[in-house]
Parts: C-alpha cells; sequence; structure tokens
C-alpha cells in the first residue's frame, strides 16, 4: 500500500505551509497516518539508531532490558538507558532529540489543519517516550500476528515511527489487513486515541498491527507523544456546534491512562468510557 503523503517537510516550513497542512489533515481524517520524507532527522543518526537497537537485541538474553523508556528530556533520563552496546546511550540520545523537534512540528501543523492555534496541542504536550522494537525471522510457513504486536491502537497524540528496510506494518483497509511498505528514511505518523478525542473522532485512531517476517529480522522505532497527566482532554471547543456535538466529555490523560487498565482494552474503544452516554 501506498502511503498518503510521502514528502511534506519541505513544504511545512516554506510558503507552500497552508497546502502541506491541508494535506496532513486530509491524510488523518482519510487514513489515520502519513509519510513524511525530508523531515531533518540526518540519516546517520537514522541508521545509527536501527544499528544500534540490533546490536542490543542480538546482546546475551542476561544483558537484555526492557526497551521502552521515557525520553524527553534526554539529559533527564539518559542514565537510565541501558550501557550496553557503549553506543546506545548516545545514539539514541541523539536520534530522539532530532524525532523530538519533528514531534513538535508535527503537532503545530494538526493543530492548524483542524483550525485551531498552532500551539494548542503543544500547550498539553508533556513529553515522548520511545519503543525499540526487534521482530526475529519467523520460520513457521505461515506468519501469525501472535508473533508480532496484535490489533491495537495507540493511546498517545501521536506516534512517530522508523521502519527499517523490511516490511511489517499493517493497516486495514476495506475491512482487510494491508501491508505499508517502509519507505526509505521516511517517518510513519500515526494518529493516536488522544488526537482523535481532541479532534472531536474527525480524526480516527489508527487501528494496526506488527507481523514478523519468515526470512528477515526486523527493527522499528516508536515515539510516542503523549500529554502530562493532569492534562484536560476532550474535543476542542472550537469543533463543537448544533452539527457536530461533542463525541467525548473532559477527562485528565491520567484518568484515561486508569481506565486503560481496568477496560484491560487495545483499541480506541476505550476511550467509550468517556462518551456523555456513559454517565
Amino acid at each position: 500500500m501506498a502511503l498518503p503523503l510521502s514528502s511534506t517537510w519541505k513544504p511545512l516550513l516554506g510558503p507552500r505551509r497552508s497546502d502541506a497542512i491541508k494535506q496532513i489533515g486530509l491524510a488523518c481524517e482519510k487514513n489515520g497516518f502519513f509519510a513524511v520524507k525530508n523531515h531533518g532527522i540526518p540519516e546517520m543518526k537514522i541508521n545509527n539508531m536501527l544499528d544500534t537497537a540490533r546490536e542490543f537485541f542480538h546482546l546475551p538474553d542476561e544483558e537484555r532490558q526492557s526497551l521502552k523508556f521515557h525520553c524527553h528530556p534526554v539529559e533527564e533520563y539518559k542514565s537510565h538507558w541501558p550501557s550496553n552496546p557503549p553506543s546506545f546511550r548516545e545514539n539514541v540520545g541523539e536520534y530522539c532529540e532530532s524525532v523530538r523537534k519533528v514531534e513538535v512540528a508535527i503537532l503545530e501543523a494538526i493543530s492548524e489543519s483542524l483550525d485551531l492555534e498552532r500551539d494548542y496541542i503543544d500547550k498539553i504536550l508533556k513529553g515522548h517516550y520511545v519503543s525499540i522494537n526487534y521482530y526475529p525471522a519467523c520460520q513457521e510457513s505461515e506468519l501469525d500476528v501472535t508473533h508480532g504486536v496484535r490489533t491495537h491502537t495507540d493511546p498517545t497524540l501521536i506516534t512517530i515511527l522508523m521502519q527499517d528496510d523490511v516490511p511489517g506494518l499493517q493497516v486495514i483497509n476495506d475491512d482487510k489487513w494491508i501491508n505499508v511498505n517502509p519507505i526509505p528514511n521516511a517517518v510513519v505518523v500515526h494518529v493516536g486515541d488522544i488526537l482523535q478525542a481532541i479532534s472531536n473522532y474527525k480524526y480516527k485512531s489508527l487501528l494496526h498491527q506488527a507481523i514478523v517476517n519468515c526470512e528477515k529480522e526486523r527493527v522499528s522505532i516508536a515515539s510516542y507523544c503523549y500529554p502530562s497527566d493532569d492534562a484536560m482532554i476532550g474535543p476542542a471547543k472550537k469543533l463543537i456546534d448544533k452539527v457536530h456535538p461533542a463525541i467525548y466529555k473532559d477527562f485528565t490523560y491520567r484518568e484515561f491512562h486508569e481506565s486503560m487498565w481496568r477496560v484491560k482494552c487495545s483499541t480506541a474503544k476505550r476511550l467509550d468510557l468517556f462518551k456523555p452516554s456513559s454517565d
């Protein structure tokens, strides 16, 4: 499947910004995701990040740690990251600092695509954490998503995904799972549950899954953008009128996060708890 909007960054920073914002809005509304090339993250930093991830997962089992960790601001969390391989903290830190700039710029564009103030989402932004995902080659005759990551949406504002050159991301299209083939040096931006709430269901959280490959290992780097715990989430007031009533009540991100564990739901249906009818 060809990713919508495969080149945005330069227009977003120049006189064609309004056109790029419209493209982003259309992609969020129709597809729930888009790809960005020419995003400003140096290719060397991307390659260093992917190489470091592979090196980490090739360590002996006893040296591995869970690889989902907070990373903003980098200097605050860096000392808690793995120290092996020796290049881990430096390479991961440089990548995270670069992707943070992309994250903020994309969120500003998304805010404007909803006709909101440029810093509307940025005002509730806390930071991001990163998940480094490794999928070993599966030697079975049939690929099974249980070896990858099951169907889910992300409990985020947006997720920025960097893939290596091995396909594995799948999204729903016309009720069928479609492969999203990697674009070299491009990042894939997913709409998350929190953005679905803020947009009053105009932008839908992306339902996706990851599968493994029969012949090759796969690495992906997911940067999850989330609000502060006490941030008040809900449909932007500017998006509510008689024709478009509020789909969700206001809630804090802490309330949302706690509810995830109670309902044990891995899709945007967890937002149903915050619909007015659930009183």
